[in-house]
């Protein structure tokens, strides 16, 4: 009788144990969507203020056709993969095509802005200051979001394959989740300086 008791007291332990770590492993993946909705959140302002910024240039710059056309094209693909990334948030495939999205449009808005510095008039542009500025905020709040969905991330990978949650995460099929990593290889250099 006795061992009966003990049996039935370790079999409730190790229930207990295991549903504390499939809880744990759910509340970790549901922060790691939930700071995706951030970024998707702050993604979605930032291509909602590009149209308006590429229309107000579009007075000015209209011997750089090219330019403006590279930006809608490269919102479209970032559209494109956040859409994608909203379906599968952590999914490997869908963070990569997002990241090399944003990087294209990245690149061309910063063409887009060095271009712009050649046009006085656009940069005075009351419009066009209000719009780099409205960008320069999101941006950072970008930056802020993205960081906090890799950290949210990262706990979760760490809790999912870890001993003994790799059990439980095997168990129940716990995927590993992928980091969000902008390319931006400007931002990687060093800047130069010369005397």
């Amino acid at each position: 009788m006795t061992s009966l008791i003990v049996l039935l007291v370790l079999a409730a332990v190790l229930l207990f144990w295991g549903v504390g770590i499939y809880n744990g492993l759910v509340t970790a993946r549901n922060a790691f969507k939930n700071a995706f909705a951030q970024i998707d959140v702050q993604l979605t302002r930032r291509y909602d203020l590009i149209p308006n910024l590429v229309e107000v240039a579009k007075g000015y710059l209209k011997h750089e056709r090219e330019t403006l056309e590279a930006v809608i094209q490269a919102r479209a693909a970032a559209v494109s993969g956040l859409a994608a990334a909203k379906a599968r948030p952590g999914d490997d495939a869908a963070m990569a095509q997002l990241g090399s999205a944003e990087s294209g449009l990245a690149g061309a808005l910063s063409r887009l802005m060095m271009v712009a510095e050649a046009y006085p008039d656009l940069k005075a542009n009351q419009n066009m200051m209000q719009l780099t500025e409205e960008l320069t905020s999101t941006e950072n709040r970008i930056a802020f979001a993205r960081q906090a969905y890799n950290d949210s991330v990262m706990a979760y990978n760490n809790k999912r394959e870890v001993f003994p949650s790799n059990i439980i995460a095997g168990m129940f099929n716990f995927a590993h989740a992928a980091l969000l990593e902008i390319t931006e290889p400007e931002k990687r250099e060093a800047p130069k300086v010369s005397f």
